[in-house]
């Protein structure tokens, strides 16, 4: 089946190849238009992509000397600008990471998110492949902490490649409630695949209304959505203030979810340097553990 005339919004071509490739494998990042894998899938399910004039699927192969062409429909109507200025923390030529506040998406169909107010905080790249900034994780909509971001095609797709081989430490901080072990590891399976988080106590207060509060440090070993909001909850130990996994009468309203991503630690896919980058606890965090 042959893709239209119409004129592609970007096109590719593949240098040559010792190993045939996926194209949502290879195509991750070589487009402005769609820059993570999940957005190279929502084009190819859209049938926006074509490999030598045919329309291509998540079944398509590369195997080198192909032009890959994706259409993409121009946006109607005029463009509104988002103000939302962000707390940058580190910053090269090739990534950037970012405090993610509370209260927004990462990424998606609402104007409001991280990914379009990057623009106007991150510093344009100087490489020849320099993209639009783009996540290259997610966070949920309530929770705070550190960000990575790429800046341009190469880096994306190492960082999306780093994720999923596992090459990035991620630790979070949580507030949960009740009686905890010191330490321990909660394995489970969520929406069919194996989930694993390690969690230790850090310090625990007594609370008149919670009957105990406990800053715990989580390390995902798995990235499942959720995850270690689901897992705190299984094992009898909500964070505060999730209104989807907390205890009913314990449902602290108003405040916030009490998970935080803290720090990132991996190697730079193009400098070798170690990174080992952190955003500091919340006010809120610090106002219950001194």
């Amino acid at each position: 089946m042959k893709k239209n005339s119409t004129k592609p919004s970007e096109s590719h071509l593949v240098p040559k190849q010792l190993t045939p490739t996926r194209l949502q494998e290879y195509g991750v990042g070589i487009f402005n238009a769609a820059l993570t894998k999940s957005a190279l899938k929502k084009a190819l399910k859209k049938k926006q992509i074509t490999v030598d004039g045919h329309i291509a699927s998540t079944a398509t192969f590369i195997k080198g000397a192909e032009t890959i062409n994706i259409y993409v429909p121009e946006a109607v109507g005029p463009k509104k600008k988002l103000i939302l200025p962000l707390d940058v923390l580190f910053e090269d030529d090739y990534l950037a990471v970012i405090h993610k506040p509370a209260g927004i998406l990462v990424s998606g169909n609402r104007f409001k998110t991280i990914a379009n107010a990057l623009i106007q905080n991150i510093k344009p790249s100087q490489h020849p492949d320099a993209a639009r900034p783009q996540p290259v994780h997610r966070l949920d909509y309530a929770t705070t902490g550190i960000l990575l971001v790429g800046k341009t095609n190469s880096s994306i797709r190492a960082l999306n490649k780093m994720f999923e081989n596992k090459e990035l430490n991620k630790n979070y901080y949580a507030i949960t409630i009740g009686e905890m072990e010191s330490k321990g590891e909660i394995i489970s399976e969520i929406e069919g695949k194996k989930s694993q988080s390690n969690y230790t106590v850090c310090q625990s207060v007594i609370s008149e209304r919670f009957g105990k509060l406990n800053l715990v440090e989580l390390e995902p070993k798995t990235g499942r959505r959720h995850q270690l909001r689901i897992h705190l909850s299984s094992i009898g130990n909500p964070i505060l203030g999730d209104k989807t996994y907390g205890i009913e009468n314990l449902i602290l309203k108003g405040k916030g979810l009490y998970l935080h991503a803290y720090s990132l630690k991996f190697t730079h896919p193009f400098t070798n340097e170690n990174l080992h980058l952190k955003d500091e606890l919340p006010q809120r965090f610090k106002k219950i553990f001194v």
